[in-house]
């Protein structure tokens, strides 16, 4: 049976927004805040990794995609930013290593846009009932985890990519030695997944 072209997100099935647009306004605010909580409180469990510190992030934005769907998966880590772009010490290593965007300038600004790109894309996938399904979430996982990696690897390498050349606060590393770290804390982050990968369908069952 082909799944639907639009399915009900877990936050959906278990807080329907059925109310008047007041009411889908505060369960709007109180969904994205308390996303917005759980980046801030993952953001601080952390194994660090020179120069990459490895937190429960990575799960958490995989779980928002899942859980939220795609625009307010997406809102959710905006907000999260916005919140550290204004000077707040909400990302991992803060207020140690910089805040706001002189920390998002740094060498992890990479993965930060991937947190955007990862929970809008499985969040995508989510309105298509893919975490229903282990193959089908396994998949959405796999993809979210690429697009959290890639945008990370390739501004970790060559620094960032909105400033002139020299002129960047980060001047990146060289692929080659991303290229070592990544075969460190990739694995670790695919386990992450491997965990959402294992709840959600087990939670749509238990609704069902």
């Amino acid at each position: 049976m082909a799944l639907a072209a639009s399915a009900p997100t877990l936050s959906q099935a278990l807080w329907p927004s059925t109310a008047g647009p007041a009411g889908r306004t505060l369960r709007t605010v109180l969904l994205i805040t308390l996303g917005v909580l759980a980046l801030f409180v993952s953001a601080k469990i952390k194994i660090f990794i020179e120069p990459v510190p490895v937190t429960m992030q990575v799960f958490v934005v995989l779980a928002l995609g899942l859980a939220y769907g795609a625009r307010m998966g997406l809102a959710t880590v905006l907000s999260y930013l916005a919140v550290g772009m204004a000077g707040q010490p909400v990302f991992t290593g803060t207020p140690e290593k910089g805040l706001g965007m002189a920390y998002m300038m740094g060498p992890t600004g990479g993965y930060l846009i991937g947190f955007a790109l990862a929970a809008f894309a499985v969040g995508l996938m989510a309105e298509r009932g893919w975490d229903r399904k282990f193959v089908l979430a396994a998949v959405a996982m796999v993809i979210g985890v690429a697009l959290i990696h890639i945008p990370g690897a390739l501004w970790l390498a060559y620094g960032s990519p909105f400033t002139a050349p020299g002129a960047s606060p980060f001047g990146g590393i060289g692929m080659e030695t991303v290229v070592a770290l990544t075969k460190t804390f990739l694995p670790i982050d695919l386990m992450k997944a491997g965990l959402a990968v294992l709840l959600f369908p087990a939670i749509r069952s238990l609704l069902r």
